[in-house]
């Protein structure tokens, strides 16, 4: 199995990037997917790897041509790819279409080509959703609710598209190791334009597009990590059979995002908010703006999403959530994305 190649779906995609690095300086062949093989070009300079360990193949989650070929010689699989909106897309079936199809395709898949181990990269939305405001706490056992109203698109389609590979695998993929990667928000370095929708967080308050900060928050954790923890359960001797594994560092208001940019970068974040807005405000704006009728559902909200399984089962962990906060914004900032 060491000499076989590793596929990573999703090769343009900002954990996908690093994840292709780790393997390649690990010394693993790499093949990885992209929708258009004109693509191919610039994500073998922005990766800047060993181009003769990494392989191009074009495969979109919406179809099955490409996903037999990519997979040929490879005895691993981490399934990255998937839709990320910006916005809020018309139709939830937008998202989650193609993040359930394009699982089951990658499945079927490796299952034909006799892959060993499949490592998906779902998500914490497939989690810690659909409870309400309060004071919860999250591992692996828990599922988000998706009889609950207010959840978004991207909510929905990570729980579908894990829980609809979780039941084919149990159906129709003996033989084939299964585990999840969940993360939280994904912060870090990034490369150039093409960048996460996560990302946009940081940007919008150094903009200064974001003019105050809803009572929201999220878990944080350092794309760097991420990658690692796939690595790690790519690669592991130990069965990964069934597992799942959340990443995360800690939970943060938006309001704690923005004053760790103020303390750690000066008058770089000059246009990033000091002021918050009341609930009620964001339930007025509810009425007439898409974006403030997703943040109503999370008001009071505080998710607690322990990475202890990983940490005990694969030795992972990752950097203070401050390093990955303030990385991702001079990154924005160096690469002239964001104007200070």
């Amino acid at each position: 199995m060491a000499d076989k190649a590793v596929l990573v779906s999703g090769g343009s995609g900002y954990i996908a990037g690093y994840l292709i690095r780790q393997l390649v300086q690990q010394g693993r062949t790499v093949h990885t997917t992209v929708r258009d093989l004109a693509r191919e070009p610039a994500v073998r300079q922005l990766l800047a790897v060993d181009n003769s360990r990494l392989k191009f193949f074009a495969a979109d989650l919406t179809a099955d041509a490409g996903w037999d070929d990519a997979m040929a010689g490879c005895s691993l699989v981490a399934h990255v790819a998937s839709p990320v909106p910006f916005g809020v897309p018309k139709s939830a079936d937008e998202l989650i279409v193609p993040a359930r199809d394009g699982a089951l395709r990658a499945l079927r898949a490796a299952k034909a080509a006799g892959v060993k181990r499949f490592v998906m990269t779902s998500s914490v939305a497939a989690i810690a959703y659909g409870r309400g405001r309060g004071v919860h706490h999250f591992t692996e056992a828990d599922w988000t609710r998706l009889d609950q109203p207010g959840l978004t698109p991207y909510i929905q389609s990570k729980t579908i598209a894990e829980r609809a590979a979780r039941d084919w695998v149990a159906a129709e993929g003996a033989g084939m190791e299964y585990c999840s990667i969940n993360p939280s928000v994904v912060l870090g370095p990034v490369w150039g334009r093409d960048y996460s929708a996560s990302v946009v967080i940081v940007k919008k308050l150094l903009d200064g597009s974001l003019g105050a900060c809803p009572d929201i928050g999220f878990g944080v954790v350092d794309v760097r990590d991420v990658a690692d923890l796939h690595v790690r359960a790519l690669l592991s001797p130990a069965s990964m059979a069934g597992q799942r594994f959340i990443a995360n560092g800690r939970f943060l208001k938006l309001r704690e995002v923005a004053d760790v940019l103020h303390a750690r970068l000066g008058p770089q974040a000059h246009k990033v908010t000091r002021r918050n807005v009341p609930d009620w405000l964001v339930r007025l704006a509810a009425r007439f703006h898409p974006v403030a009728r997703v943040v109503v559902g999370e008001l009071g909200s505080v998710r607690h999403q322990s990475s202890a399984h990983a940490q005990a089962v694969l030795g992972w962990s990752t950097r203070p959530v401050e390093q990955s906060i303030v990385d991702s914004a001079r990154s924005l900032i160096d690469l002239g994305i964001v104007k200070v």
